[in-house]
């Protein structure tokens, strides 16, 4: 009877230490959860090169390390969505099939920037929803916009400026960026015109 109640003890008091463990480890990542899913205000997105400001020509590398330019002239009226992404990011893996989405709605390139150690950015490139899509590795970009936080989505117009830079975790808000480009495209066509006006 005595033995039955010492080994009842023991069980107790190793389930009574799984469950804290589990309980610590799931507390964990949702703090990491929360931190990556917190609402963030615009100061990050407002760091480095902004909005107006044209991106340098910058030679990027895919996997298969072929050159990948970023920064040069697209076709005329041509824009690129940027999406900086990391295998580790689950806010990433939600919003990539969304700006794939719209990006074909809207006729934009979509470009991802992959920040993360290159075997994990080749698995995450192998999954069957980014399958067809162009990812880059390289930190310059990053740096030149200074990015922080992820996912980052960047729309570049065919001039290399900067049309939006915004922190996106929904499609509204991948949505409220391509509005905000088309608006900045009509405004520096404006300004192109009223120039050359001008000029005559």
């Amino acid at each position: 009877m005595m033995t039955l109640l010492v080994i009842w003890q023991v069980a107790l008091a190793i389930v009574a230490l799984g469950l804290a463990a589990g309980l610590f480890a799931l507390a964990r990542q949702i703090g990491i959860l929360h931190e990556r899913l917190a609402p963030i205000g615009p100061q990050a997105a407002h760091q480095g090169l902004d909005v107006g400001q044209s991106v340098p020509r910058l030679v990027m590398r895919t996997l298969a390390g072929e050159p990948f330019v970023i920064g040069g002239p697209l076709d005329a009226g041509q824009r690129m969505m940027v999406i900086f992404v990391a295998p580790d990011c689950p806010v990433c893996k939600r919003v990539v099939p969304l700006a794939r989405a719209i990006a074909g709605e809207q006729g934009l390139d979509l470009v991802l920037v992959g920040d993360g150690a290159e075997p994990e950015l080749k698995e995450m490139a192998a999954r069957p929803d980014m399958a067809g899509l162009t990812l880059v590795t390289g930190v310059e970009l990053s740096l030149v916009l200074q990015v922080n936080r992820l996912p980052t989505l960047v729309i570049i117009d065919d001039h290399a400026t900067i049309l939006a830079k915004d922190i996106v975790n929904t499609r509204r808000q991948i949505e409220a960026a391509v509005q905000s480009s088309e608006a900045g495209a009509k405004n520096a066509g404006n300004v192109t015109k009223e120039i050359a006006h001008a000029a005559v």
